[in-house]
């Protein structure tokens, strides 16, 4: 089953054409990866299908459902979250606070228990901060629940954010290049963090250029150059791909 879908989704800024007519399927509980060179477009397109950007002509189908053009909140409360490329966490808070303040996205108190801090409130309250630990727990930061969320080090922000995310409860979870700038061992730890999230039924779509997690943790892969989708397939299929060697493979290996 396809849980999200693409069809012809092209994006223009003026006269540039960022992303041009690109169609894909993606499985339902699979691990996707979207590749290409800078300036492939990948991020616009991260962008589209999270709603930040409206498509400028296609269409977006999550679950059959078209959510091409829904404003990013009526995206995320349908069941799409996602990372960005520069963190963004809430510094001054601490780590479990991070997380719980996510989850109260999916949470509606009503106004005079939010205020008295009723038993009701108190109770809800409770459970979220257990449910914090959990992802905490996944995410290798229990430990740390309590300290700043800026004082981690990168690795571990990094870790923190796609907990957060995974905190709004979504079916699909969007990461772009969740291991830029980070240490062979800190990549581990997220590849091994993205494959216990896939276990729990989610489905997981990435930008990232470590072609070697790409190779070794995506189901399926997507490739753009120029805004353009030269290929699609299994990594085996995609790596020997000719196409795919000269636009992008070939020249990563070149350096």
């Amino acid at each position: 089953m396809y849980i999200l879908v693409t069809k012809e989704v092209s994006k223009q800024f003026g006269g540039i054409k960022a992303v041009e007519g690109v169609s894909f399927k993606i499985s339902n509980n699979s691990i996707a990866s979207i590749i290409g060179p800078n300036g492939a477009g990948k991020t616009t397109l991260f962008n589209c299908l999270t709603g930040i950007t409206k498509p400028s002509t296609g269409q977006i189908y999550f679950r059959e459902r078209d959510i091409s053009g829904l404003p990013p909140h009526k995206v995320a409360h349908l069941g799409i979250a996602r990372t960005f490329q520069n963190i963004r966490l809430f510094s001054d808070m601490t780590v479990i606070e991070n997380v719980m303040i996510a989850q109260h996205t999916r949470i509606r108190y009503g106004l005079l228990g939010a205020v008295l801090r009723d038993r009701q409130f108190k109770i809800r309250e409770a459970a979220i901060r257990e449910k914090a630990y959990e992802f905490l727990a996944l995410a290798g930061l229990e430990d740390h629940a309590d300290t700043y969320a800026g004082e981690l080090p990168y690795g571990s922000q990094r870790r923190l954010e796609i907990a957060r995310a995974l905190a709004t409860e979504p079916e699909i979870l969007l990461l772009d290049e969740p291991t830029a700038g980070m240490n062979p061992s800190e990549t581990r730890d997220v590849m091994s963090m993205i494959k216990t999230i896939q276990l729990l039924g989610k489905t997981i779509i990435l930008i990232e250029h470590d072609m070697r997690l790409v190779m070794g943790i995506s189901d399926w892969i997507v490739v753009l150059d120029h805004g353009v989708k030269i290929a699609e397939g299994t990594p085996d299929a995609v790596k020997n791909d000719t196409l795919v060697i000269e636009a992008y493979l070939g020249k990563e290996t070149t350096h």
